[in-house]
Protein backbone atom coordinates (compact mmCIF):
# COMPACT_ATOMS: atom_id res chain seq x y z
CA UNK A 1 0.00 0.00 0.00
CA UNK A 2 1.16 3.51 -0.78
CA UNK A 3 1.40 5.96 2.12
CA UNK A 4 -0.97 8.90 1.80
CA UNK A 5 -1.18 11.86 4.19
CA UNK A 6 -4.00 14.33 4.85
CA UNK A 7 -4.24 17.18 7.35
CA UNK A 8 -7.56 18.85 8.04
CA UNK A 9 -7.38 22.59 8.49
CA UNK A 10 -4.44 22.62 6.09
CA UNK A 11 -2.91 25.69 7.74
CA UNK A 12 -2.15 23.65 10.85
CA UNK A 13 1.58 23.94 11.30
CA UNK A 14 2.12 20.48 12.76
CA UNK A 15 0.50 18.70 9.82
CA UNK A 16 2.69 20.57 7.36
CA UNK A 17 5.78 19.91 9.46
CA UNK A 18 5.04 16.18 9.59
CA UNK A 19 4.61 16.19 5.82
CA UNK A 20 8.00 17.83 5.37
CA UNK A 21 9.73 15.41 7.76
CA UNK A 22 8.17 12.44 5.99
CA UNK A 23 8.93 13.75 2.52
CA UNK A 24 5.31 12.97 1.66
CA UNK A 25 3.16 15.86 0.42
CA UNK A 26 -0.22 16.51 1.98
CA UNK A 27 -2.91 15.15 -0.32
CA UNK A 28 -5.53 17.69 -1.38
CA UNK A 29 -8.98 17.65 0.11
CA UNK A 30 -12.08 19.85 0.17
CA UNK A 31 -13.76 21.31 3.24
CA UNK A 32 -17.00 22.99 2.26
CA UNK A 33 -19.27 25.07 4.50
CA UNK A 34 -23.04 25.30 4.10
CA UNK A 35 -25.17 28.27 5.10
CA UNK A 36 -26.94 26.38 7.88
CA UNK A 37 -23.67 25.55 9.64
CA UNK A 38 -23.27 22.04 8.23
CA UNK A 39 -20.22 21.08 6.21
CA UNK A 40 -18.63 18.31 4.22
CA UNK A 41 -15.06 17.16 3.73
CA UNK A 42 -13.77 14.81 1.06
CA UNK A 43 -10.45 13.73 -0.47
CA UNK A 44 -9.79 15.20 -3.90
CA UNK A 45 -7.53 12.32 -4.98
CA UNK A 46 -7.93 8.58 -5.28
CA UNK A 47 -7.29 6.73 -1.98
CA UNK A 48 -8.29 3.23 -3.08
CA UNK A 49 -6.07 0.59 -1.48
CA UNK A 50 -3.74 3.16 0.10
CA UNK A 51 -2.40 3.40 3.66
CA UNK A 52 -4.01 6.70 4.65
CA UNK A 53 -3.06 8.84 7.66
CA UNK A 54 -5.13 11.86 8.70
CA UNK A 55 -3.63 14.43 11.09
CA UNK A 56 -5.92 16.59 13.19
CA UNK A 57 -5.41 17.87 16.74
CA UNK A 58 -8.69 18.25 18.62
CA UNK A 59 -8.48 21.59 20.40
CA UNK A 60 -10.89 24.49 20.17
CA UNK A 61 -9.88 27.82 18.67
CA UNK A 62 -11.54 30.99 17.40
CA UNK A 63 -12.50 29.29 14.13
CA UNK A 64 -13.87 25.95 15.31
CA UNK A 65 -14.91 24.39 18.59
CA UNK A 66 -13.58 21.05 19.79
CA UNK A 67 -16.93 19.48 18.86
CA UNK A 68 -16.83 20.96 15.37
CA UNK A 69 -13.31 19.65 14.77
CA UNK A 70 -14.26 16.23 16.08
CA UNK A 71 -17.29 16.00 13.77
CA UNK A 72 -15.23 17.12 10.77
CA UNK A 73 -12.54 14.56 11.48
CA UNK A 74 -15.01 11.72 11.98
CA UNK A 75 -16.88 12.52 8.77
CA UNK A 76 -13.65 12.74 6.79
CA UNK A 77 -12.39 9.42 8.19
CA UNK A 78 -15.69 7.82 7.24
CA UNK A 79 -15.47 9.25 3.72
CA UNK A 80 -12.01 7.71 3.30
CA UNK A 81 -13.36 4.29 4.23
CA UNK A 82 -16.25 4.70 1.82
CA UNK A 83 -13.71 5.63 -0.87
CA UNK A 84 -12.04 2.22 -0.38
CA UNK A 85 -8.88 3.31 1.43
CA UNK A 86 -6.84 0.21 2.24
CA UNK A 87 -6.19 1.28 5.85
CA UNK A 88 -7.17 4.45 7.72
CA UNK A 89 -5.18 5.77 10.69
CA UNK A 90 -6.35 8.78 12.68
CA UNK A 91 -3.34 10.75 13.90
CA UNK A 92 -4.66 12.88 16.77
CA UNK A 93 -1.75 14.65 18.51
CA UNK A 94 -4.09 16.09 21.15
CA UNK A 95 -7.10 13.90 21.88
CA UNK A 96 -10.01 15.87 23.31
CA UNK A 97 -12.31 14.48 26.01
CA UNK A 98 -9.59 12.13 27.30
CA UNK A 99 -9.47 13.61 30.80
CA UNK A 100 -12.83 12.13 31.81
CA UNK A 101 -11.75 8.49 31.82
CA UNK A 102 -13.67 7.19 34.85
CA UNK A 103 -16.65 7.95 37.05
CA UNK A 104 -15.68 10.13 40.00
CA UNK A 105 -19.24 11.16 40.87
CA UNK A 106 -22.63 9.42 40.49
CA UNK A 107 -23.83 9.25 36.87
CA UNK A 108 -20.61 10.75 35.52
CA UNK A 109 -19.93 10.28 31.79
CA UNK A 110 -16.88 8.31 30.69
CA UNK A 111 -16.05 10.33 27.61
CA UNK A 112 -12.88 8.44 26.71
CA UNK A 113 -14.98 5.35 26.04
CA UNK A 114 -17.65 7.26 24.12
CA UNK A 115 -14.97 8.89 21.98
CA UNK A 116 -13.51 5.50 21.12
CA UNK A 117 -16.95 4.29 20.03
CA UNK A 118 -17.32 7.27 17.69
CA UNK A 119 -13.96 6.67 15.99
CA UNK A 120 -14.67 2.98 15.61
CA UNK A 121 -18.16 3.67 14.25
CA UNK A 122 -16.68 5.44 11.21
CA UNK A 123 -14.45 2.45 10.52
CA UNK A 124 -10.89 3.52 11.35
CA UNK A 125 -8.26 0.80 11.55
CA UNK A 126 -5.89 2.55 13.94
CA UNK A 127 -5.45 5.66 16.06
CA UNK A 128 -2.21 7.38 17.07
CA UNK A 129 -2.14 9.96 19.87
CA UNK A 130 0.40 11.61 22.16
CA UNK A 131 0.37 11.71 25.96
CA UNK A 132 -3.28 11.21 26.82
CA UNK A 133 -4.18 11.88 30.45
CA UNK A 134 -4.59 8.19 31.29
CA UNK A 135 -2.87 5.84 28.83
CA UNK A 136 -4.40 2.71 30.38
CA UNK A 137 -7.94 4.07 30.04
CA UNK A 138 -7.22 5.10 26.45
CA UNK A 139 -5.86 1.68 25.52
CA UNK A 140 -8.77 -0.11 27.17
CA UNK A 141 -11.39 2.11 25.50
CA UNK A 142 -10.39 1.32 21.91
CA UNK A 143 -10.89 -2.07 20.27
CA UNK A 144 -8.99 -1.06 17.14
CA UNK A 145 -5.22 -0.68 17.28
CA UNK A 146 -4.38 2.23 19.55
CA UNK A 147 -0.85 3.63 19.62
CA UNK A 148 0.39 6.06 22.24
CA UNK A 149 3.38 8.33 21.70
CA UNK A 150 5.12 10.18 24.51
CA UNK A 151 6.86 13.55 24.34
CA UNK A 152 9.51 12.18 26.71
CA UNK A 153 12.24 11.87 24.00
CA UNK A 154 11.64 15.48 22.95
CA UNK A 155 11.94 16.81 26.50
CA UNK A 156 14.91 14.59 27.38
CA UNK A 157 16.78 15.82 24.31
CA UNK A 158 16.11 19.44 25.26
CA UNK A 159 17.14 19.17 28.90
CA UNK A 160 20.22 17.13 28.04
CA UNK A 161 21.34 20.01 25.81
CA UNK A 162 21.29 22.55 28.66
CA UNK A 163 24.70 22.99 30.24
CA UNK A 164 23.16 24.28 33.48
CA UNK A 165 21.20 21.06 33.98
CA UNK A 166 24.39 19.16 34.69
CA UNK A 167 25.71 21.71 37.19
CA UNK A 168 23.51 20.81 40.16
CA UNK A 169 21.43 18.07 41.63
CA UNK A 170 18.21 17.39 39.75
CA UNK A 171 14.73 16.42 40.89
CA UNK A 172 11.87 15.34 38.60
CA UNK A 173 8.50 16.15 40.17
CA UNK A 174 4.99 14.99 39.32
CA UNK A 175 2.40 17.65 40.27
CA UNK A 176 0.02 14.91 41.42
CA UNK A 177 0.09 11.23 42.36
CA UNK A 178 -1.62 10.23 39.10
CA UNK A 179 1.35 11.42 37.03
CA UNK A 180 4.04 9.61 39.04
CA UNK A 181 4.57 6.90 36.41
CA UNK A 182 4.97 9.50 33.66
CA UNK A 183 7.47 11.48 35.73
CA UNK A 184 9.38 8.36 36.75
CA UNK A 185 9.75 7.24 33.13
CA UNK A 186 11.09 10.68 32.21
CA UNK A 187 13.45 10.66 35.20
CA UNK A 188 14.91 7.28 34.26
CA UNK A 189 15.54 8.28 30.66
CA UNK A 190 17.07 11.65 31.52
CA UNK A 191 19.23 9.96 34.16
CA UNK A 192 20.46 7.48 31.57
CA UNK A 193 21.30 10.21 29.05
CA UNK A 194 23.03 12.48 31.57
CA UNK A 195 24.80 9.63 33.35
CA UNK A 196 24.02 11.09 36.77
CA UNK A 197 21.57 10.31 39.55
CA UNK A 198 18.26 12.20 39.59
CA UNK A 199 15.82 12.23 42.49
CA UNK A 200 12.04 12.12 42.28
CA UNK A 201 9.23 13.92 44.08
CA UNK A 202 5.48 14.45 43.83
CA UNK A 203 2.78 16.82 45.06
CA UNK A 204 -0.42 15.96 46.87
CA UNK A 205 -3.46 17.02 44.85
CA UNK A 206 -7.22 16.62 45.09
CA UNK A 207 -9.75 18.10 42.69
CA UNK A 208 -13.50 18.35 43.31
CA UNK A 209 -15.97 20.65 41.60
CA UNK A 210 -13.12 22.38 39.81
CA UNK A 211 -11.39 23.28 43.07
CA UNK A 212 -7.83 22.00 43.60
CA UNK A 213 -6.49 21.35 47.09
CA UNK A 214 -3.51 19.65 48.75
CA UNK A 215 -0.21 21.27 49.67
CA UNK A 216 2.11 18.42 50.68
CA UNK A 217 5.27 17.91 48.64
CA UNK A 218 7.00 14.54 49.04
CA UNK A 219 10.71 14.65 48.17
CA UNK A 220 13.82 16.75 48.82
CA UNK A 221 14.12 19.81 46.57
CA UNK A 222 16.22 22.25 48.62
CA UNK A 223 19.14 23.63 46.62
CA UNK A 224 18.21 21.55 43.57
CA UNK A 225 16.89 22.20 40.08
CA UNK A 226 13.36 20.82 39.71
CA UNK A 227 11.71 19.67 36.48
CA UNK A 228 7.91 19.46 36.80
CA UNK A 229 6.47 16.96 34.30
CA UNK A 230 2.80 16.79 33.27
CA UNK A 231 0.66 15.82 30.28
CA UNK A 232 -0.93 19.24 29.80
CA UNK A 233 -1.22 22.77 31.06
CA UNK A 234 -4.76 24.15 31.14
CA UNK A 235 -5.08 27.21 33.39
CA UNK A 236 -1.60 26.65 34.84
CA UNK A 237 -2.74 26.54 38.47
CA UNK A 238 -1.55 22.96 39.06
CA UNK A 239 1.88 23.85 37.70
CA UNK A 240 2.07 27.03 39.76
CA UNK A 241 1.10 25.19 42.96
CA UNK A 242 3.94 22.75 42.44
CA UNK A 243 6.47 25.45 41.52
CA UNK A 244 5.58 27.63 44.51
CA UNK A 245 5.85 24.63 46.85
CA UNK A 246 9.31 23.89 45.44
CA UNK A 247 10.46 27.49 45.88
CA UNK A 248 9.12 27.57 49.43
CA UNK A 249 11.24 24.52 50.23
CA UNK A 250 14.37 26.09 48.73
CA UNK A 251 14.51 24.84 45.12
CA UNK A 252 17.22 26.62 43.14
CA UNK A 253 15.41 26.65 39.82
CA UNK A 254 12.10 25.28 38.47
CA UNK A 255 11.43 24.14 34.91
CA UNK A 256 8.08 22.80 33.70
CA UNK A 257 7.46 20.48 30.75
CA UNK A 258 3.98 19.51 29.56
CA UNK A 259 3.10 17.96 26.22
CA UNK A 260 -0.04 19.96 25.50
CA UNK A 261 -0.29 23.69 26.17
CA UNK A 262 -4.02 24.45 26.25
CA UNK A 263 -3.54 27.79 28.08
CA UNK A 264 -7.13 28.73 28.93
CA UNK A 265 -8.71 30.96 31.56
CA UNK A 266 -6.28 33.11 33.50
CA UNK A 267 -3.20 31.20 32.32
CA UNK A 268 -1.35 34.30 31.10
CA UNK A 269 -1.36 35.82 34.58
CA UNK A 270 -0.73 32.50 36.34
CA UNK A 271 2.24 31.51 34.18
CA UNK A 272 3.81 34.95 34.46
CA UNK A 273 4.41 34.31 38.17
CA UNK A 274 8.17 34.12 38.90
CA UNK A 275 8.08 30.69 40.60
CA UNK A 276 8.65 28.96 37.24
CA UNK A 277 11.80 29.83 35.27
CA UNK A 278 10.88 28.22 31.93
CA UNK A 279 7.89 26.33 30.53
CA UNK A 280 8.20 23.77 27.74
CA UNK A 281 5.32 22.50 25.60
CA UNK A 282 5.10 20.82 22.20
CA UNK A 283 3.20 22.11 19.18
CA UNK A 284 0.37 19.57 19.41
CA UNK A 285 -1.66 22.67 20.32
CA UNK A 286 -0.43 26.05 19.01
CA UNK A 287 -0.01 28.54 21.89
CA UNK A 288 -2.30 31.10 20.27
CA UNK A 289 -3.91 32.09 23.58
CA UNK A 290 -0.64 33.16 25.19
CA UNK A 291 0.52 36.72 25.47
CA UNK A 292 3.32 37.20 22.88
CA UNK A 293 5.64 38.65 25.54
CA UNK A 294 5.15 35.63 27.80
CA UNK A 295 5.69 33.32 24.84
CA UNK A 296 8.91 35.08 23.95
CA UNK A 297 10.37 35.33 27.45
CA UNK A 298 9.23 32.21 29.29
CA UNK A 299 7.56 29.57 27.09
CA UNK A 300 9.45 27.41 24.62
CA UNK A 301 7.49 25.40 22.02
CA UNK A 302 9.23 22.20 20.86
CA UNK A 303 8.35 20.60 17.53
CA UNK A 304 6.79 17.12 17.70
CA UNK A 305 6.71 16.67 13.91
CA UNK A 306 9.81 14.49 13.70
CA UNK A 307 8.46 12.05 16.29
CA UNK A 308 5.10 11.76 14.52
CA UNK A 309 6.77 11.40 11.13
CA UNK A 310 8.95 8.56 12.40
CA UNK A 311 5.94 6.89 14.05
CA UNK A 312 3.96 7.07 10.80
CA UNK A 313 6.94 5.65 8.90
CA UNK A 314 7.17 2.74 11.32
CA UNK A 315 3.45 2.02 11.31
CA UNK A 316 3.42 2.05 7.51
CA UNK A 317 6.48 -0.21 7.29
CA UNK A 318 5.64 -2.51 10.20
CA UNK A 319 8.38 -1.11 12.48
CA UNK A 320 8.46 -0.85 16.27
CA UNK A 321 7.07 2.14 18.12
CA UNK A 322 8.49 0.77 21.38
CA UNK A 323 12.01 1.06 19.98
CA UNK A 324 11.21 4.60 18.81
CA UNK A 325 10.28 5.72 22.32
CA UNK A 326 13.08 3.84 24.04
CA UNK A 327 15.78 5.04 21.66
Amino acid sequence: MNLQLFSLEAGHELGKNVSEKLGVPLSPHEEREFEDGEHKARPLVNVRGNDVFVIESLYGDSGHSVNDKLARLLFFLGALGDASAGRVTAVVPYLAYARKDRKTKPRDPVTTRYLAALFEAVGIDRILVMDVHNPAAYQNAFRCRSDHLEARPIFVRYFASLAEIGKGELVVLSPDAGGVKRAESFRQHLERVLGTGIRNAFMEKQRSGGVVSGETLVGAVEGRTVIVIDDLISTGTTLLRAAQACRKLGARKVFAAATHGIFVGDSNRVLAEPAVDEILVTNTVPPFRLDPKLLEEKVRVLDAAELFAEAITRIHGGGSLVELLEG
